[in-house]
């Protein structure tokens, strides 16, 4: 059996802290890179005019580009040991806890049940959390099927009793989730069924892209067929064609998830005869790339940004061409092809839709973000195979294989238990010393991490 893609568990795992960081540092007082670039501080009222990314605009398209990559690796052999129809059940199936997982979340939050939430709310909230251990876990232990099925049936029963019977403040509307959770879900069910269908047709799959940019360019020609087809959606609080913009990640990164795969293994020390230096140059460049464009592009540097990133790229081509050949090379050569090509796509696009932003979404980020994604999934793959900050990515990697848990344990369990206890207050305290605001995202984070980590780690896993 292939095992786990670690490098890629552990961008996961990083997007996924980063993104519990990012919502959990103070709230206006740090420097304006700290937040998403079309919020600044300190009033973080949303500006959409305002072009630039900062580092927290990179924590949501390097997930979906994770979730990308791994649907060939998912499914790929589902395909061959298991009839059509089941694997379409399981697409659906997925899709559709997806929508409820977002649902369930979203009225399990103690400020979404009461504008002043008390022990109560917070206590359910809590409850709720272990609700989601039924209804997601995959418990090692049950070895009986049937018990399994009726753990699972008894947590959907709570969880659709507390939807339908609690008396929230603003009531119950499909209309209301978690929409990071619904966009997730529908890049999952379209971006498996464009790679199921393509799989074996890689030009096809790319040739679908140029039709979406097509229709998301001439939506807004009111009574245009284009138009129609932009707004139809038979329940638009599961699906809009809106989010079918974050293919434009999803889709590349099925890519970098097929070239996996398709990855023969060689001894390390094949890969070491005389490379060692130039595959940590290339991480180093991958890495440097990464930073450069995040930091010019905040800072508007527009064409010292281009010429930088070209220079850097070009050095980057020709290192990775002197690499001997090998199973290694060919893997490294395409994702810095593909990284640098993308990425550069990205700058020229730049100036179209009033600069890069990620929200509202423009195509150069797309672009940009996407080929940052290679370049450091590259780099995660260079320092594992080499041992290089092992227990690192070892720690991201159990992050990022159990995402659904890091990504709420923050919201519904640990705020509650903050507040309930009363130690919310100790760390809010932590504002108010020298840079305590990102202090106190980094102690939220890591506490979240450590609670993520003993569910891993007891092979607790919530999986769709």
């Amino acid at each position: 059996m292939k095992k786990r893609e670690q490098a890629l568990d552990a961008l996961r795992g990083l997007a996924i802290l980063l993104m519990v960081l990012s919502s959990s540092v103070s709230f206006g007082i740090l420097p304006a890179w700290m937040y998403h670039a079309q919020v600044p501080p300190p009033y973080h009222v949303f500006k959409p005019e305002l072009p630039g990314i900062t580092w927290v605009d990179l924590v949501f398209p390097f997930f979906l580009f994770t979730m990308g990559a791994a649907i060939p690796l998912a499914l790929q052999k589902k395909l061959t040991a298991q009839p059509v129809y089941k694997t379409v059940g399981q697409i659906i199936q997925r899709y559709l806890l997806l929508v409820v997982f977002a649902l369930f979340t979203f009225y399990a939050r103690a400020w979404v049940m009461s504008g002043t939430p008390g022990w109560k709310e917070y206590f359910l909230s809590i409850g709720c959390f272990f609700v989601l251990f039924l209804m997601y876990a995959r418990f090692s232990g049950l070895k009986n099927i049937k018990m399994a099925v009726t753990v699972k049936i008894i947590g959907f029963a709570l969880a659709g009793a507390f939807l339908i019977w609690y008396p929230f403040k603003n009531g119950f509307s499909l209309a209301s989730s978690d929409i990071i959770i619904i966009v997730l879900a529908n890049m999952a069910f379209f971006g498996t069924l464009i790679w199921w269908f393509t799989r074996n047709q890689p030009l096809l799959r790319i040739g679908i892209l140029p039709v979406l940019m097509a229709i998301l360019l001439t939506s807004k020609d009111a009574g245009s067929w284009n138009s129609v087809l932009f707004n139809w959606s038979p329940a638009p609080w599961m699906y809009k064609l809106y989010y079918l913009k974050y293919l434009f990640i999803v889709l590349p990164g099925t890519f970098a998830g097929e070239w996996l795969l398709n990855r023969t293994a060689v001894p390390i020390q094949d890969v070491l005869t005389g490379t060692k230096t130039k595959l940590l140059c290339i991480a180093g460049l991958c890495m440097f790339l990464l930073i450069s464009n995040v930091v010019c592009l905040y800072m508007r540097w527009l064409a010292p940004n281009l010429f930088l990133t070209v220079a850097v790229s070009l050095l980057l081509l020709q290192l990775q061409k002197k690499m001997p050949e090998g199973a290694d090379k060919t893997l490294f050569s395409k994702f810095v092809n593909t990284g640098v090509y993308l990425l550069v796509l990205g700058l020229f696009f730049e100036a179209f839709e009033g600069g890069i932003k990620k929200d509202i979404s423009t195509f150069s980020y797309y672009f940009v973000s996407t080929g940052l994604a290679f370049l450091v999934l590259l780099s995660l793959n260079i320092f594992e195979r080499l041992g290089y900050f092992s227990a690192t990515i070892t720690f991201l990697g159990n992050q990022g294989k159990n995402p659904m848990v890091a990504y709420t344990a923050g919201n519904l369990f640990l705020i509650p238990l903050l507040k309930l206890t009363g130690t919310e207050a100790y760390l809010d305290k932590l504002a108010n010393l020298p840079t305590g605001g990102f202090l106190r995202g980094l102690v939220f984070t890591g506490i979240v991490s450590i609670i993520t980590l003993c569910c891993t780690r007891a092979r607790m896993f919530w999986k769709t």
